[in-house]
């Protein structure tokens, strides 16, 4: 058939039982047609029942030219795409998304954001998915702003990120980037830009207003309610995804936002580091062992042998109230594995899987017993920032060899992971 290979066209397939109508896209399997149908549906057909193909529309490539002019009256700012929603377009032609890493394509789909700043540089150090990120990723990220904070053509960077896992990122780049002189937005959407109810547009105009502003900090930048009014500038330490779906999915926890961030404004709402000429300089070690482990009823501490024996360095145990592991028979012998493991030089440390509120070890016996095994209570931190936390202290060799500087370390409050005000 002629038109077979006439992919992103409206065609129309004729078997021996019914026709169908939609657009042909291309199959990874050889002998399949592969259409898409108006209710957005795959269909795959074998060639060998297909009677007849009519070509209805042939898709027209369209080469348009887009001049972006920039403007000595907008400050400039960096772009860092790594992937996600807020990055991808669907294309119906092959059925899947197209990534939106040049200027272009960014205008085309987001003009908004031109109007408000030069977007001088853009970065793709890699185009993956947040769940596929490791810390590797992490330290890329850090090197590619390090580079871009450090350049006086650049007022502010903005990082487009997938929703997932995006708060392990602000968690890492708050560690990894010392002495930081500029705002570091990290930004996303959970719905396309093909969506009516798309959150990209607003969210990208927020974070271009961020990454211009005094705000000398890691933070995302997303959408503060359901409606499309403002967004927040959420501190990257203390910020989680508490939603599947909805666009303000991101919710700070013990703790406050930074600002609400309008189209055209900024409203303070805590205090937060300057603007500065300092020079940013780049940590990023990090020990890939470690873990995080959520205790559940009648759980056996045979679990820590798992770890132990793989040569893991450290732990966060998301314990449960104030500070507790399972307690009566359990008891004992959790108590006793602990000191076990702890003695053979894993750092074991206790966050609250309450999510808000702070650890408290003192108020019941059982916390008090697990307290002195050695076990470091991390006050009100969450398990996703202490896990990334952890790694990035064992990574310091110089504080990994005395168990006194890693506790010490662990309750310095180096980005604002720890949050003394907090009402027990």
């Amino acid at each position: 058939m002629e038109i077979e290979k006439n992919f992103g066209s409206r065609v129309e397939v004729e078997t021996g039982k019914e026709i169908y109508e939609g657009i042909l896209l291309p199959s990874s399997e050889n002998g399949i047609f592969l259409l898409k149908l108006e209710n957005g549906y795959n269909i795959g057909f074998r060639k060998k029942e297909v009677v007849k193909m009519n070509l209805l529309k042939k898709v027209e490539e369209k080469n348009e030219e887009i001049q972006i002019k920039e403007s000595a009256n907008k400050k400039n700012i960096a772009l860092i795409i790594t992937g996600g929603t807020i990055a991808a377009r669907l294309n119906p032609q092959k059925g899947g998304v197209d990534w939106l890493t040049s200027p272009e394509t960014l205008f085309k789909f987001y003009p908004e954001i031109f109007e408000k700043v030069n977007i001088k540089k853009i970065e793709v150090p890699f185009m993956k998915a947040s769940e596929d990120m490791n810390y590797k990723d992490w330290q890329t990220l850090a090197k590619v702003a390090e580079r871009l904070l450090n350049d006086s053509e650049i007022a502010g960077i903005i990082i487009t990120h997938g929703t997932d896992f995006l708060h392990y990122t602000s968690a890492a780049l708050s560690f990894f980037l010392r002495n930081l002189n500029k705002p570091v937005v990290l930004t996303y959407s959970q719905r396309s830009v093909d969506r009516a109810s798309s959150d990209a547009s607003l969210n990208l105009q927020c974070a271009a207003s961020a990454a211009t502003s005094d705000i000398a900090e890691v933070m995302l930048v997303g959408h503060a309610t359901e409606n499309d009014d403002f967004c927040f500038a959420m501190p990257g330490t203390k910020v989680r995804k508490m939603h599947s779906s909805r666009r303000d999915a991101f919710k700070i926890v013990n703790s406050e936002p930074i600002a609400k961030v309008f189209q055209d404004r900024i409203q303070k709402i805590s205090n937060y580091k300057l603007r500065n000429k300092e020079k940013v300089k780049i940590d990023a070690v990090f020990e890939k062992n470690v873990a995080v482990v959520k205790i559940f009823p009648g759980q056996s501490p045979d679990i820590l042998d798992f770890y132990t024996e793989r040569g893991y360095r450290g732990l966060i145990l998301e314990v449960s109230g104030l500070g507790h592991v399972p307690t009566e028979r359990a008891r004992e012998s959790w108590t006793k594995k602990l000191k076990e493991t702890i003695s053979k030089g894993v750092i074991v440390c206790a966050t609250a899987q309450t999510i808000y509120g702070r650890l408290n070890p003192l108020v019941y016996t059982n916390g008090r017993e697990i307290l002195e095994t050695g076990v470091i209570y991390l006050e009100d931190m969450l398990s996703e920032t202490a896990f990334v936390k952890l790694g990035w202290v064992l990574g310091h060799k110089e504080w990994e060899q005395n168990k006194e500087t890693i506790k010490e370390k662990m309750l310095e409050n180096f980005a604002g992971e720890l949050n003394s005000r907090l009402v027990e």
